[in-house]
């Protein structure tokens, strides 16, 4: 399913914190959105979510998502926070039982078609020998993985990652991501990420939305993004951008 947002803005206690963001990204596509910190990358995803007030609009496949009940939304968009809250004594399974909440009656209780989603989705992933674990007692790389696992058993066709790297080094890095893009060819999903690292964010989306300021700096092909000069001026780095085995752009820090 194709999203389009249109001249987004968002303020968060009097502050603009995006000023008329719009990008496009079409089903099946990665899309990564890059910038420096505290420049509303994680704001978008949210803002796209509905989860803080924004003005402008927001569709998916036409559908308007600003219009929809959040339990509608759910059937549609999936999000994995970049800081999720994972309960205590709660175990893998429970915990991606959770993305069946769209489809479970208020009051009611997950039937054997929930269970099964949520057993299917942990096979993929390479879980299932994990399902009865506590949450408390997963890796970095693990509970990455069980994140995005309750994502997945929400059944959407819209993917929304938010640093689904952070905190984990490079071996895991590159499964998480090598994961994402190998369910997204798979189940033709439709992914938006923010990813902190410009040089992940070039081998792996499709394109590359560079916010700065709260806006939209530049946007389109990771070569065309991911210049020396673009990020000198919005990250305040020297770099050597140079392109890789696959053409895509590797960047390296040079000293001054």
């Amino acid at each position: 399913m194709t999203v389009r947002v249109r001249d987004l803005d968002v303020e968060l206690g009097g502050r603009p914190v995006l000023s008329a963001v719009s990008l496009t990204v079409p089903a099946g596509s990665w899309t990564a959105v890059i910038g420096p910190n505290g420049t509303g990358k994680s704001t978008l995803l949210r803002a796209v979510l509905g989860l803080v007030p924004s003005r402008g609009g927001v569709t998916v496949a036409g559908a308007d998502l600003g219009a929809l009940k959040p339990r509608e939304r759910a059937r549609i968009v999936a999000y994995a926070p970049q800081s999720p809250s994972l309960p205590a004594g709660m175990t893998v399974f429970d915990y991606t039982l959770l993305g069946r909440s769209p489809y479970i009656p208020h009051l009611g209780r997950e039937g054997a078609r929930d269970r099964a989603v949520a057993a299917d989705v942990l096979g993929r992933l390479d879980l299932a020998g994990l399902a009865g674990r506590p949450l408390e007692h997963l890796s970095g790389g693990e509970r990455q993985r069980v994140v995005l696992a309750r994502a997945l058993a929400q059944q959407t066709s819209v993917l929304l990652l938010d640093e689904p790297t952070t905190s984990l080094d490079i071996g895991h890095q590159q499964q998480v991501l090598e994961l994402v893009d190998q369910l997204r060819l798979a189940d033709g999903l439709t992914v938006v990420t923010t990813i902190h690292d410009l040089t992940l964010a070039g081998q792996y989306a499709d394109d590359l939305v560079l916010l700065s300021g709260g806006r939209v700096a530049a946007a389109g092909p990771p070569a065309g993004v991911l210049t020396r000069a673009a990020v000198a001026e919005h990250f305040g780095a020297r770099v050597r951008v140079e392109p890789g085995p696959d053409g895509r752009p590797v960047l390296s820090p040079e000293r001054p």
